[in-house]
């Protein structure tokens, strides 16, 4: 049996629409990039969140106090965010993740 042309362009066109159909699967590439911002996005979120727990925490004399304090007290809860979003976090960074990968498919 001999496929003719118009067969065969029916066949890629028909290819190409279902093709089109199919969802959008991200690269294993893009995955990681999501990944690594939704977690930045989680560190961020638990450092805002911790920061009122140090509030009233007071520098001891003579050794604490001062402008440099503030700077490193700011710098370390930032540290401890992403450290709390690196070992899991509290589930924020999947949440997002899934929002960014819903996002990605309706485009």
């Amino acid at each position: 049996m001999e496929t003719t042309a118009l067969q065969m362009d029916a066949s890629t066109a028909l290819g190409t629409a279902q093709a089109n159909a199919l969802p959008r699967v991200p690269k294993t590439k893009d995955i990681e990039q999501l990944r690594k911002t939704a977690q930045e996005f989680e560190a961020i979120y638990l450092s805002q969140m911790l920061k009122p727990m140090f509030e009233g925490i007071q520098a001891e004399e003579p050794f604490g106090g001062g402008n440099a304090e503030d700077m490193y007290r700011s710098l370390m809860i930032d540290e401890y965010g992403k450290s709390l979003a690196k070992s899991g976090g509290i589930g924020i960074a999947d949440q997002v993740m899934r929002e960014m990968l819903k996002m990605q498919e309706v485009n």
